[in-house]
């Protein structure tokens, strides 16, 4: 259902890549409400506490699929955005690193946390985070994700946490 949203734009973000852009999915309202609904079919809303999604579009999907089913949601930002006291976590990007960060606080009350984002593709960025939730006392229950591009090790890196996606490419 979502995968006539999704445009491809070839060579970008540099030449060799085929970028798979959501922005329609997003401006469209049966889009958006089958990719929020496809996600919240995919884990048992009993079974998690919290929605927890990385910046920038897991913040789209993660909070629009919280109020879906009546959670809160925890964000995961870059380093310097968060106002409170906070833990980090680095990981390795093709080039170089990157940081994030998460409240130290945001799993108090929460334990069982879904984490949620757009794409799946090497699995850094979601390694770091079910690190950073585990490392404040909160229990991923599952990964949730759009799109994975399934010629990608990603769901490697995320070890034996289930991980659900609306469309593999």
């Amino acid at each position: 259902m979502i995968e006539q949203y999704i445009r491809d734009v070839p060579d970008f973000p540099k030449p060799g890549i085929l970028f798979k852009d959501i922005t329609p999915l997003l401006q469209d309202p049966k889009g958006l409400e089958a990719a929020v609904s496809g996600l919240a079919a995919t884990v048992d809303p009993s079974s998690y506490d919290i929605v927890c999604g990385i910046e920038s579009r897991g913040f789209i999907f993660g909070t629009a699929l919280a109020h879906h089913v009546g959670k809160g949601f925890i964000p995961i930002r870059k380093p310097g955005k968060l106002p409170w006291k906070t833990a980090s976590e680095s990981y390795e990007l093709e080039y170089g690193t990157d940081t994030i960060e998460i409240h130290i606080d945001a799993t108090e009350g929460a334990n069982r946390v879904l984490m949620v984002d757009d794409l799946l593709a090497t699995g850094g960025t979601m390694a770091a985070a079910l690190k950073l939730v585990r490392r404040i006392g909160g229990t991923p229950v599952a990964c949730s994700f759009v799109i994975e591009l399934g010629f990608l090790p990603g769901r490697e890196k995320l070890g034996d946490i289930p991980v659900h996606s609306l469309l593999t490419v």
